[in-house]
């Protein structure tokens, strides 16, 4: 299924009044009635900018404005998005994985 970023303003003073992640979890699992097709992925909240990213998986970016709305939030833009995940797991108590040594060259 597709993902889409969205990007809200949000002010300095409002970064710690953004909504749960449960209750935009909640949310966007309703957009679209029971077992929604949108679904909540994580946010990131830079106060310093008065910005917020919010990722989703959803059919349509319609859809993600649609959860976006019944949380509460008001997007600016919101724009199809590929994510790059870690091949490693993150480190116990979160944060990035740990840095290491690559791994060993193979040859074929």
């Amino acid at each position: 299924m597709p993902e889409f970023l969205a990007e809200t303003y949000t002010p300095r003073d409002a970064a710690d009044a953004a909504p749960s992640a449960g209750d935009i979890a909640g949310a966007a699992g309703q957009a679209d009635g029971p077992g929604g097709l949108v679904c909540f992925l994580g946010a990131i909240i830079v106060p310093g900018e008065e910005t917020g990213f919010w990722l989703y998986q959803a059919p349509t970016a319609d859809a993600v404005r649609a959860a976006m709305a019944a949380a509460g939030l008001c997007p600016e833009r919101i724009t199809p998005a590929v994510t790059l995940r870690s091949p490693r797991p993150a480190r116990p108590g979160g944060g990035a994985p740990a840095a290491g040594p690559p791994p060993p060259a193979t040859t074929h």
